[in-house]
C-alpha cells in the first residue's frame, strides 16, 4: 500500500541528485558539453517534479502544457545544435530522446481528463488514461530506455570502469587527473539513473 508513496520519493530524489550533479557538470566541463550538461539538468528536475507523489500538492494542468512546451523545445534545440556544431552522434541521439520522452509524458499528462485515479502514487500522474498515450510510442521508449539501462549498466561494472580509469590515466600522464564533476564514469551513472527514472515514469502512462 505504502510502496507507490515510498518509489515516488525515491524518484524525486534520485532525479533531483542526478540534476544537480548536472549542474556541476555544467560548470566544470569544456563549452562544447556544457549545453548538454544543462540539458539533463533540466531533464532531471523535470523529472523529479513529475515524480512528486500525491501527498505533495498536485499542480495545475497549464504547469504540464508548459513542461511539454519546454522541453520539446529542448528536444529541437538539442537535435539542431547537434547537427550544426557537430553532428548527431550515440550520445546526442540518447539526449534527444530524453527530451522528446520528457515532452511526451509532459503532454500526456497536460491532456488526461482530471479526476481519474492516482496512479503509481504520483501527483503528476493523477488522472491518467491508457488511451491518453499512444501505446506504440510508449512501448518503443521503454524499449529504449531499458536498453539503455542494460547498455549503461554494463559499462559500470568494475572490468569496464577499471579499463576506463586506466585509459584516462594514460591519456592525462603527468595531469592531475579529472575532477569529480568531469569524470566520464560519473556522468554515465547519472544518466543511467534518469534513464531508470524514465522507465518507471512511462510504466505509468
Amino acid at each position: 500500500m505504502h510502496a507507490p508513496l515510498v518509489v515516488s520519493w525515491l524518484l524525486v530524489a534520485v532525479c533531483a541528485g542526478s540534476g544537480a550533479y548536472c549542474v556541476v557538470r555544467a560548470r566544470s566541463t569544456p563549452p562544447p558539453g556544457r549545453a548538454t550538461a544543462r540539458g539533463e539538468a533540466l531533464m532531471g528536475f523535470g523529472m523529479a517534479a513529475m515524480a512528486l507523489p500525491v501527498a505533495a500538492p498536485a499542480p495545475p494542468g497549464w504547469v504540464w502544457t508548459g513542461y511539454a512546451a519546454l522541453f520539446g523545445a529542448g528536444a529541437l534545440a538539442a537535435g539542431a545544435g547537434a547537427a550544426v556544431r557537430r553532428g548527431l552522434t550515440g550520445h546526442h541521439l540518447h539526449h534527444l530522446l530524453g527530451m522528446a520522452a520528457m515532452a511526451y509524458m509532459a503532454w500526456a499528462m497536460a491532456a488526461a481528463p482530471e479526476g481519474g485515479a492516482t496512479v503509481a502514487g504520483m501527483a503528476g500522474m493523477a488522472g491518467m488514461k491508457a488511451t491518453v498515450a499512444p501505446p506504440a510510442v510508449t512501448g518503443a521508449l521503454l524499449l529504449y530506455f531499458a536498453g539503455y539501462v542494460l547498455w549503461a549498466g554494463a559499462r559500470l561494472l568494475p572490468g569496464a570502469v577499471v579499463a576506463g580509469a586506466a585509459g584516462g590515466r594514460g591519456a592525462a600522464q603527468g595531469g592531475t587527473g579529472p575532477r569529480w564533476g568531469e569524470r566520464p564514469e560519473l556522468a554515465l551513472a547519472c544518466r543511467l539513473s534518469m534513464a531508470t527514472a524514465m522507465v518507471a515514469m512511462l510504466l505509468t502512462l
